[in-house]
């Protein structure tokens, strides 16, 4: 795969969202668009830049106190935790401030935090934090183990998403599919691009590509 990177651009903001065209499979399904968040999660300074918008979407008036940070945004949803702080966001644990944690996962795919972080799960307000969100399934196993761990979901924040809320819950981004309206997302039984012939240039994940 050549980088061919596109740099799309949205109100807001003033980091870019690379994008690379063609021929793409994750685990659940293809697509025409890598979208390669690599120095957003881990640049400082876009990272910081995207976090104060995603914080920006929340009223001041909303209470949280742990940021469940998936795919690799633990340098996003720590800077949006400061963020939050600076800007007088209320939380309910007893050393007033908030939280950031990463979930693990089992043999089934299913998330899970360990005995030591249940506390910070556990009738605490939190915010689900992933790079991107497009079918919903990776956010829905989020919802489902917070819940399960006892605590309150406040909102969902990516980076990039192509759906408006997920279990009724409004999810956040920066970046959404009216800024790169031809994108598409398919299962790979009806993907119009290996309908046409045409070949996968990479797998993807949240954690970058291996090209095939």
């Amino acid at each position: 795969m050549e980088h061919r990177y596109v740099k799309i651009h949205t109100i807001g903001t003033n980091v870019p969202l690379k994008v690379v065209k063609g021929h793409f499979a994750t685990n659940h399904a293809h697509t025409n668009y890598y979208i390669d968040l690599t120095t957003i999660k881990s640049r400082i300074s876009e990272a910081r830049e995207i976090a104060r918008s995603l914080v920006h979407m929340y009223l001041f008036d909303t209470i949280v106190d742990t940021i469940v940070c998936m795919e690799g945004t633990e340098v996003i949803g720590t800077l949006m935790a400061e963020e939050m702080e600076r800007d007088g966001f209320r939380s309910i644990n007893a050393h007033k401030t908030i939280y950031m944690i990463t979930p693990e996962y089992n043999s089934n795919s299913q998330m899970i935090f360990k005995d030591n972080f249940r506390n910070m799960l556990n009738g605490k307000n939190v915010i689900l934090l992933a790079s991107s969100v497009t079918t919903g399934l990776t956010v829905n196993k989020g919802i489902e183990a917070i819940r399960y761990y006892g605590g309150t979901l406040r909102g969902i924040s990516a980076v990039f998403s192509t759906i408006d809320e997920a279990e009724g819950i409004p999810v956040r981004s920066v970046f959404s599919q009216k800024d790169l309206p031809d994108y598409e997302y398919n299962d790979y039984r009806d993907c119009p691009i290996c309908k046409a012939g045409g070949k996968l240039d990479a797998l993807i994940s949240p954690y970058g590509y291996s090209k095939l």
